[in-house]
């Protein structure tokens, strides 16, 4: 049986994460910022992060913690930094110092990529665009030479989390309110259901691979196809949703990028499994929905 600490568990993928690997037979240790946990204080306090880790001697940590705002995260560099970096460098310094037989899965994003529109991403392929993906590419970093998984991904579905939404979970209300929505033709993605993350989560729990693994759906698309796609699944009309380029979004502030599909080839050889198409997982997502 593992003793496994999930850090950043009361957030959109923690709360999915915890109830899924509950079910595992495994002793599990929450970690939270602000909600209810075993443990709640900011991972970026270095020395409450030691001492937690010590009273816990966990053999799998699972970092959820992070900073995912785009644009606060290019307005609160300093906080960027402590949420998305800092963090990890007190776990990874926990590590080099006391030795412990611990295996760690990090949690970070596809937007440490920018790609051509021709090629899916590589895990070398790296293209830093904006402070998020610089502040979690420097996480990524920091676990250099650790015993550790680091899984870049990005995911869908529906959140349980009242503070907390998710894509899906835009599309769903404003389709039910009938409001007027523009929606992004020229940035693509290749995201998982929050369902099969945590499924992946937990062989990777079981499986402990070492290494940067890109973890997403086959042929993605466009993230105005999905949610067209996503919208007409549950019947819902799409004459309010507008397509529109990215230089159009005077709602974002900061840079986003273009291209984030990934090549999953990896994670796949490795742990022997195949992952989904993106369209199988629209049809998954949709049943969480109905």
């Amino acid at each position: 049986m593992e003793t496994i600490l999930i850090t950043g568990a009361t957030g959109l993928l923690g709360t999915s994460l915890v109830t899924h690997i509950k079910g595992s037979g495994h002793k599990i240790v929450t970690h939270g910022f602000s909600n209810k946990a075993d443990f709640m204080f900011d991972l970026a306090d270095g020395i409450k992060t030691h001492k937690m880790l010590e009273k816990v001697r966990p053999t799998i940590i699972i970092n959820l913690v992070g900073k995912t705002s785009v644009e606060e995260c290019e307005e609160e560099i300093d906080l960027a930094y402590l949420a998305n970096t800092h963090s990890v460098e007190n776990i990874a310094q926990w590590h080099r110092n006391s030795k412990p037989e611990c295996h760690i899965i990090h949690i970070s994003t596809d937007h440490v990529y920018d790609g051509d529109g021709i090629h899916l991403n590589t895990e070398d392929d790296i293209k830093i665009t904006n402070t998020y993906a610089l502040s979690k590419y420097a996480g990524e970093l920091a676990l250099s030479n650790l015993p550790c998984t680091v899984l870049r991904t990005n995911f869908v579905g529906r959140s349980y989390l009242e503070t907390r939404e998710s894509l899906t979970d835009w599309v769903y209300k404003s389709s039910c309110a009938g409001a007027r929505v523009n929606v992004l033709d020229d940035v693509y993605f290749s995201p998982l259901s929050i369902i099969v993350l945590c499924e992946m989560i937990e062989l990777v729990v079981e499986k402990k691979p070492l290494g940067i693994y890109n973890l997403g759906s086959h042929n993605g698309m466009s993230k105005a196809d999905f949610d067209f796609a996503f919208a007409e699944s549950l019947n819902f009309s799409t004459n309010n949703m507008k397509r529109i380029s990215i230089e159009k979004a005077t709602f974002f502030r900061a840079y986003r990028p273009k291209d984030m599909r990934m090549d999953v080839s990896k994670f796949e050889e490795t742990l022997k499994i195949k992952l989904p198409d993106l369209t199988d997982v629209i049809k998954q997502v949709v049943n969480e929905y109905e």
